[in-house]
């Protein structure tokens, strides 16, 4: 079955490394549906049953998003406070189409990896301040597994050097 790759980019025209993950993944459509949450809903008003569907066709689901201000863009917040529904997604007695799925997420990040560390610039580990995520998807009993990330974009942000993450990036996909 083909990975669900949910692209989160409020500015794509802008990207670098997502723009160049996504046309990476667009090359092998065999293998993974790159659905771009800004493109499919220019206006914000996601369509929760459609979402709902595309998760339910899929057992491996990526996010994929830049990490800004320590969190994810704002649509990726509302797609989740809005498709993640009671009796869909958890519930006391039904629900729980995301169980047993394998959840990741794939960040690119503006500063470099010793500055998210206990004695770095921001005091916290990524893993540690992406633990809200890791605590939604278990609440849903999805499968979270640890992030692929991208550090240092503020200093490297060429597309030859983004297009070095790409081969990185599929290894971490096929390995889920």
């Amino acid at each position: 079955m083909k990975t669900l790759v949910i692209v989160i980019h409020p500015d794509m025209a802008k990207s670098v490394i997502n723009k160049t993950w996504k046309e990476a993944l667009n090359q092998h459509p065999n293998r993974f549906t790159v659905h771009d949450l800004y493109e499919a809903y220019p206006d914000g008003r996601i369509d929760v049953a459609t979402e709902q569907q595309l998760i339910e066709q899929h057992d491996k689901i990526i996010f994929q998003f830049p990490f800004y201000w320590f969190n994810c863009p704002p649509l990726f917040k509302q797609w989740l406070d809005e498709v993640l529904t009671h009796g869909w997604a958890y519930g006391s007695k039904s629900g729980f189409k995301m169980a047993g799925k394998t959840v990741a997420l794939a960040v690119s990040l503006g500063s470099d990896e010793p500055d998210y560390s206990a004695g770095g610039k921001y005091h916290y580990t990524l893993d540690e301040l992406l633990r809200p995520f890791e605590l939604s998807f278990a609440y849903v009993k999805a499968n979270y597994r640890p992030a692929f990330a991208c550090y240092g974009m503020e200093y490297n942000a060429t597309i030859e050097w983004a297009e070095q993450s790409v081969p990185e990036y599929l290894r971490f996909l096929e390995a889920l």
